[in-house]
């Protein structure tokens, strides 16, 4: 085994402590849920995105709003812009990797939208490019970020900022989160 390998054991109580530190956040969750709700009540969209595994993260929240959660429901409308790869790759070629969310936007973003960002450092290029068009359109912007929350967490209306800065914790915490929003619009919506 390698030396730096922590043990389960390890792993499972750094998870554990990392989860519990997330107690006095239920206001914020809660505040999440509420913008949700209003927005789709609006009869607004969405929008979800991140990089690598909150990439996937993004793709899953709009697949448990889009198709369900655990309750048969009318579908929500939430896209998750990291899933077209000739749009991904035609932007990233033609404009520069630094676009490929704030273009989309710029194409699909309507005043009163939701753009829901998953970034663990909250520093990356492309999805300050998108909190940056979705503030010039109007849209809110909610942060899921890590403990410092980057320069992505100046440009929110919202921000969940997990209490950790390795980014395995904070996409952990980041799920968890997510599907206590989704639990709660779906039971407020359905």
């Amino acid at each position: 085994m390698n030396e730096t390998a922590r043990d389960w054991n390890s792993v499972l109580s750094e998870h554990a402590h990392v989860i519990g530190k997330m107690a006095p956040l239920g206001e914020t969750l809660d505040r999440l849920v509420e913008t949700i709700i209003a927005c789709f009540r609006a009869g607004n969209r969405v929008y979800v995105l991140g990089n690598g595994g909150s990439a996937a993260d993004a793709q899953h929240i709009a697949a448990e709003l889009l198709g369900r959660y655990k309750l048969n429901r009318k579908a929500l409308p939430a896209i998750a812009l990291t899933t077209d790869s000739s749009t991904l790759t035609a932007i990233s070629n033609d404009l520069g990797y630094d676009k490929i969310f704030a273009r989309q936007l710029e194409g699909l973003l309507q005043a009163g939208d939701i753009v829901w960002i998953l970034s663990t450092s909250g520093n990356s290029p492309n999805v300050l490019g998108a909190a940056r068009a979705a503030v010039q359109r109007g849209a809110a912007v909610i942060g899921f970020t890590g403990q410092a929350g980057g320069k992505l967490a100046e440009l929110c209306a919202h921000t969940l900022h997990v209490p950790h800065t390795a980014a395995d914790r904070i996409q952990e915490a980041h799920c968890l989160a997510y599907h206590y929003i989704c639990e709660r619009v779906e039971a407020a919506l359905a």
